[in-house]
């Protein structure tokens, strides 16, 4: 694919998201392999610009009815889709608002209806704030869920990617009390076969995965826990290897993460949230990449939150931010089908 077209959503007008769309703007090395299309809100934008001092960086502006419907023509200068509509006026930087939440909710269905008409060829999210998007109505765990929803997508998982270390996980945005009955059989197969399917695209070789156990020492044969590692993971990896996977496990929490074992895996599937964020965030906070698979789309998104401690003092980094485009104009090159489903 010549010049993919990357879709950007703003995030939470709130946060870190509008300086970082300044700052992949203004990268001449994200401009030379892609065209990037922003889904936000220019005077937000400006706004930003003047507040942190980053310039405002020349862009087509056009409404989500005309990028949606008629053919612009090829080209690589940016665009912005305005949401013009949802007058931000009273937008306060850091602070949670439902008027926040409903912006970035707009922002995120905009991107997906554009990539649904064949416009963009991927979309990369700036973070957003979930108990904003709560307030706006909108009762989501976050963006995973919402891309799988619009997707229609019946195996999906989330998955964090970096050079350095790569999870994906059965189960995410939940309390600890519900990880045991969200755990089945064909569900760890299911992020099994999907992982394996990601990695083999991304590093373009059969991968070697990980399985990590629910309970302490991996359940210690039944010690710990209520037999999720017999019951339920053994088999599922199994079965896997019986299609062909190459994974093993399960395996204790507490010693896949050492960098002999790093070395030599190319993904490690997690039970839980925090099993798989902790590590992630502790060795490659600013190269992962979040992304979402399983999808008829690709979408990728940065590895941190709104930041609104910092927002808009124009110190937020953007290594993450550009990590996700890259990835995902790395799979869009790749292919114009998403990822497996």
């Amino acid at each position: 694919m010549s010049h993919p077209r990357i879709g950007l959503t703003m995030g939470d007008p709130a946060g870190v998201g509008p300086e970082l769309i300044l700052r992949a703007l203004h990268s001449g090395e994200l401009a030379l392999k892609r065209q990037l299309v922003v889904f936000g809100h220019l005077e937000t934008l400006k706004r930003c610009s003047r507040q942190t001092g980053l310039p405002l960086p020349s862009f087509k502006v056009v409404s989500l009815t005309d990028y949606t419907t008629r053919a612009l023509g090829p080209g690589s200068d940016s665009v912005l889709v305005d949401h013009s509509e949802l007058g931000l006026d009273s937008l306060k930087i850091g602070v949670v608002s439902a008027e926040c939440g409903e912006a970035a909710f707009c922002f995120i269905q905009s991107a997906i209806k554009a990539a649904q008409a064949g416009q963009i060829d991927a979309i990369t999210t700036a973070p957003i704030n979930k108990e904003a998007l709560h307030a706006a109505g909108h009762i989501y765990p976050g963006h995973t869920e919402i891309f799988a929803e619009r997707a229609g997508s019946k195996r999906w998982c989330m998955m964090q990617y970096s050079p350095t270390i790569t999870c994906s996980f059965v189960t995410v945005h939940c309390g600890y009390s519900q990880v045991p009955q969200l755990l089945t059989q064909q569900r760890v197969l299911d992020v099994i076969e999907l992982t394996a399917e990601a990695i083999q695209r991304i590093r373009k070789r059969k991968p070697k995965l990980i399985v990590c156990g629910l309970n302490p020492h991996a359940g210690e044969h039944g010690l710990f826990g209520n037999g999720e590692e017999e019951q339920i993971i053994q088999p599922a990896i199994a079965q896997a290897r019986s299609l062909g996977h190459e994974v093993e496990g399960p395996l204790p929490p507490d010693t896949v993460f050492l960098p002999q074992r790093l070395a030599t895996t190319d993904a490690i599937v997690c039970m839980y949230h925090d099993q798989g964020h902790i590590p992630i965030k502790a060795l490659a906070f600013d190269s992962a990449v979040n992304t979402t698979i399983g999808l008829s789309l690709v979408r990728t998104s940065v590895d941190h939150g709104t930041a609104f401690d910092i927002a808009w003092q124009g110190i937020a980094k953007p290594d993450s931010m550009f990590a996700a485009i890259r990835l995902a104009t790395q799979l869009a090159d790749d292919s114009d089908q998403g990822f497996p489903k």
